[in-house]
């Protein structure tokens, strides 16, 4: 495979084989080798090979093996001649992330911090197979996914303010709960307000660093600040729903004479009545997942008003923002030619397009100005929120222009996996990790110490060569660096 090295932190690979399109990577010289250790390139020469992909398949600093597309794979498609795959959006769709905003410093909260813990342990039911405390009916649970968080704010679990620091306002247009299976929406009825397992986390963190005062102020972040991330997605909702379109969409393949790369890579074109039931049912999980983070939200504002015996709004506690992860969405973009025509660089001949982008372990990153960000409460842009591992932290960002150029407005989602879960769990001892934690002073409550040891920081990426290329590549500019004090893991 060719593979052309364009800056420091940018390859391109030209068209070859079947490719419609270039791929270009996010990738210095020390992430690229972690890539060779999967399948993950393969992944994404095959996403430039599917019909109707516009200007080239991306892959993000922290790009790894996934089903079908990689994950950290981002890919848009023309909307008359493109396809959709459920494998480009992943089985939990709307896996994504929230910060919460609270005006404690560290010093504040230290104190508390065992007592906060253990109660949020108690109230965001975490591990594999958890239940919510509250029980929606299949009835209830459908109608809470035509309407997302704006359903959330009728039942008292959010604030009014709430839907305008989310992505799509926590609800995402076309949603439709009886494209949804009667299998997928028992399995979902019984999840709302649960963490799960898996890469999913629950953090206190404090804010380290700031590196853009300007932004940071408009963000209204300080350093010593408290911080609440939440990491969690739609579940056995979103898992069933994906199970069920592949299935349904898999003998679709030939009919079309679509190359079938992988068992799940099932892709069929956006004309199809089955593309429209899957966006249909994909736009149901996304709100189910926005509701789930926003429940959870609700029980930490009263865990943290119970500890302080002050109201929540009054302890600065409201949304910075909430990003998905997996999701296709339709937007307006600016394309030109391809980069194997330009190698690399941005065509003058210029025009607005319709696209479906497909961002699979990707997050969003619109700059200040874009029409979707016109009612944040500041103009600096969209925060981008992007975590870490559990012991070396986050970062928030923001994003910029050139992404809206270059990447479909999107940036890497993560640190990004570098050992399989197997891996890991063999490498790493739960007594190994608690102690290590424990020597930075953060504390670990988990469900399940085999999963948590899944999770461990030698399992992902160095997050800092990650945003290094982030920010190098000028997809986003770093605001804060957080690092956690608490993390509840699944």
């Amino acid at each position: 495979m060719q593979i052309e090295r364009i800056d420091p932190f940018t390859c391109l690979i030209p068209a070859h084989d079947g490719m419609r399109v270039p791929a270009r990577l996010y990738v210095s010289d020390q992430l690229f080798s972690l890539l060779k250790q999967d399948k993950a390139l393969d992944q994404l020469v095959n996403v430039a090979r599917l019909p109707g992909i516009v200007s080239y398949a991306l892959g993000m600093p922290d790009m790894h093996q996934g089903f079908a597309f990689p994950i950290g794979g981002v890919a848009a498609f023309d909307v008359d001649e493109g396809v959709v795959s459920p494998g480009g959006v992943g089985f939990d769709i709307n896996c994504g992330v929230r910060v919460i905003l609270t005006s404690l410093r560290e010093e504040e909260v230290r104190p508390k911090l065992d007592a906060i813990g253990k109660k949020l342990f108690a109230r965001v039911p975490s591990g594999l197979g958890s239940k919510g405390l509250i029980r929606l009916s299949a009835k209830e649970a459908r109608a809470a996914m035509a309407e997302g968080v704006p359903w959330a704010l009728g039942k008292g679990f959010a604030e009014p303010a709430d839907l305008r620091a989310i992505e799509s306002h926590g609800c995402l247009e076309g949603s439709d709960p009886l494209a949804v299976s009667d299998e997928a929406v028992n399995r979902g009825k019984e999840e709302f307000g649960t963490l799960g397992a898996g890469n999913h986390f629950l953090e206190i963190d404090r804010v380290e660093q700031i590196f853009d005062p300007e932004t940071a102020q408009k963000f209204s972040l300080f350093e010593g600040q408290v911080l609440v991330w939440i990491h969690t997605g739609s579940r056995g909702l979103g898992h069933q729903i994906a199970t069920d379109y592949i299935a349904r969409m898999r003998p679709k393949m030939a009919q079309y004479k679509l190359e079938l790369f992988e068992h799940d890579f099932v892709s069929i074109p956006l004309r199809d009545p089955l593309a429209g039931e899957y966006l249909a049912a994909m736009a149901a999980a996304a709100n189910f997942a926005w509701i789930n983070r926003q429940m959870i939200t609700h029980a930490v504002r009263e865990v943290f008003s119970e500890e302080f015996g002050k109201p929540a709004d009054s302890l600065g506690m409201r949304l910075l923002y909430d990003v998905a992860h997996n999701i296709a969405k339709f937007e307006d973009h600016i394309v030109g030619k391809s980069e194997s025509q330009t190698r690399g660089t941005i065509s003058a001949a210029l025009t607005s397009r319709r696209l479906l982008v497909h961002r699979k372990g990707a997050t969003r990153a619109f700059p200040a100005g874009h029409p979707e960000l016109l009612d944040l409460a500041h103009d600096a842009g969209q925060p981008v929120l992007l975590p870490g591992d559990m012991l070396r932290g986050s970062y928030i960002l923001v994003g910029t222009e050139r992404a809206m150029r270059e990447s479909f407005g999107s940036v890497a989602h993560g640190a990004g996996r570098k050992m399989s879960r197997h891996a890991a769990a063999k490498e790493v001892s739960f007594e190994a990790l608690s102690r290590q934690m424990g020597q930075q002073k953060v504390r670990l409550l988990a469900a399940d110490k085999r999963l948590a040891c899944e999770e461990a920081p030698a399992a992902y990426k160095d997050v800092d060569a990650v945003v290094e290329t982030v920010t190098g590549s000028g997809l986003a500019r770093v605001v804060a660096r957080t690092r956690p004090l608490l993390v509840i893991k699944g």
